[in-house]
């Protein structure tokens, strides 16, 4: 594959980001803040991001594996920290779909996922903070 093709990886890596991240962000300032009184509203807001969120996670980790392979980062300590706070993400994420009105865990995915992109961009531009 072409530089342009890895561009296009790349390219949906970081679109699928913004759209997990950045969707967190946009629920918590603004969406539940202004469906707090409207239940029925908000979860069917959640729901929608929520398989969003789904697909952009598939996304990630297709594009992830490829440019992990590409870049020959297998072996990277930043990347298994990356992988290991993922894993934690999902778990996160498992435990939210079954207390869903816990704000702490919300919190803690958000701030692991901010977590995550960091660990992107030092993979992507170095320098790696875990080699």
């Amino acid at each position: 594959m072409g530089g342009a093709g890895w561009l296009a990886i790349r390219w949906l890596h970081v679109l699928a980001m913004a759209l997990f991240v950045g969707g967190q962000l946009v629920l918590v300032a603004a969406v539940v803040p202004a469906l707090r009184d409207q239940r029925p509203a908000l979860r069917a807001v959640a729901r929608r991001f929520g398989w969003a969120s789904l697909a952009a996670l598939g996304v990630l980790i297709a594009t992830g594996v490829a440019l992990a392979s590409h870049d020959d980062r297998w072996g990277s300590g930043t990347l298994h920290v990356k992988l290991a706070l993922v894993v934690l993400v999902g778990a996160l994420v498992a435990w939210h779909l079954r207390r869903p009105r816990s704000h702490a865990i919300e919190g803690l995915v958000f701030v692991v996922s901010l977590a995550i992109v960091w660990l992107g961009l030092a993979l992507a531009h170095g320098p790696l903070p875990f080699g």
